[in-house]
């Protein structure tokens, strides 16, 4: 059960973190929490990965088996050595969100745009979004965000509720009117949309999924300049990203849309870690059929050639179960090299092209 959380399909993983939760409240914080081998060890890096899973449902089962672990006594020590010093600051931030604001209701399907009618006298009224002077006296939009600002809860709520207002607005004009406030956010006061990541991707999300492909092209298009400024900051949210991005968009018939959604995809490959990218582009090109599927394996092979040299495990651990000798056939004028080691692998990769050398990862990773 605590490997559930890995699982590819979000109702599988809704549907364990349901499960566990039960199993966590019944079992009891002191007994999971007593340090126990193939216990505590597991429990909590599962219940840390569904509290930042891309499922609003399976967060939700996340955050409340944290927050009922939380009270023991415990809860921190064991949280420090199961969970990677990444992860900490996040869900720590999390904790204090649940006691402060507690846990909430349990979120509903996201509310769609599919079959709706503009309806212009429908009474919404656009409110600003709360952007804030920034705390020094320039900034360059363009640079890594590194910390964010310390926001209060009550302005982060406002500009949820502000957010998600807009973002599901009945007229499609106003979408994309909010779309565009998120990029300005963005790049106005980028703290406190990192500080609200969770909710308003949710949202984007919705937006990238919807059926009016005017509002596709504007979310998709509006992602590059996000990417580009908020940067690794976006890493809890990769999950909600790519799928949105790379599932319907990169076959699309609308030339538009599938040069929007390619773009979207390499402005994640050249502003984010590369080694947090790996995982889910060979995870949807396993699955992904057409075009699209042979767009994400090249970006799995600029990937490789990027990452091989200073994590070859790494590579090999999530490039393999790609079943990469489906496509041996379209590959037959390649050369295989004769290797022996990754030494060998390293030295050759400089000269052959990306799509042979993750070829020739494969191959030589299977002898």
């Amino acid at each position: 059960m605590c490997f559930v959380h890995r699982h590819l399909n979000s109702v599988v993983r809704k549907c364990a973190a349901l499960h566990l939760s039960g199993l966590v409240e019944r079992v009891g914080a002191a007994r999971l929490l007593s340090g126990a081998k193939d216990l505590t060890d597991r429990i909590l890096p599962a219940v840390c990965k569904l509290v930042q899973d891309s499922s609003q449902e399976a967060r939700y089962f996340g955050r409340r088996m944290l927050l009922f672990l939380s009270s023991h006594r415990d809860f921190d020590k064991m949280l420090e050595k199961c969970i990677s010093a990444k992860d900490l600051p996040t869900i720590r931030d999390a904790v204090f969100t649940l006691k402060t604001k507690g846990l909430g209701e349990m979120p509903q399907d996201a509310p769609s745009a599919r079959g709706r009618r503009s309806l212009p006298g429908s009474g919404l009224v656009r409110t600003s979004s709360l952007t804030r002077e920034p705390l020094s006296g320039s900034r360059d939009c363009g640079q890594a965000v590194s910390k964010a600002a310390v926001h209060s809860l009550a302005d982060r709520s406002e500009y949820v509720k502000q957010m998600k207002t807009l973002l599901n607005s009945k007229d499609f004009r106003e979408r994309i009117k909010a779309i565009d406030q998120l990029v300005c956010d963005c790049e106005e006061n980028p703290a406190l949309v990192i500080g609200s990541l969770f909710p308003v991707f949710d949202d984007l999300k919705v937006r990238l999924q919807e059926s009016n492909s005017k509002v596709n092209l504007r979310a998709l298009e509006a992602l590059q300049p996000i990417i580009a400024l908020l940067r690794d900051s976006l890493a809890p949210v990769l999950n909600i990203l790519i799928p949105a991005v790379v599932d319907n968009h990169l076959n699309s018939k609308n030339s538009s849309i599938s040069t929007a959604a390619l773009g979207a995809v390499q402005a994640l490959m050249h502003n984010i870690d590369n080694s947090l990218l790996l995982q889910p582009f060979c995870s949807k090109a396993q699955y992904l059929s057409g075009k699209a599927k042979l767009d994400l394996i090249e970006r799995v092979a600029e990937l490789v050639t990027e990452l091989y040299p200073r994590r070859p495990q790494l590579v090999e651990q999530k490039v393999l179960p790609l079943e990469f000798f489906k496509y041996r056939h379209q590959l037959i004028s390649f050369p295989v090299w004769p290797m022996r080691s990754r030494r060998d692998l390293r030295t050759a990769a400089p000269e052959h092209t990306p799509l042979t050398f993750l070829f020739a990862v494969v191959v030589n990773s299977s002898v």
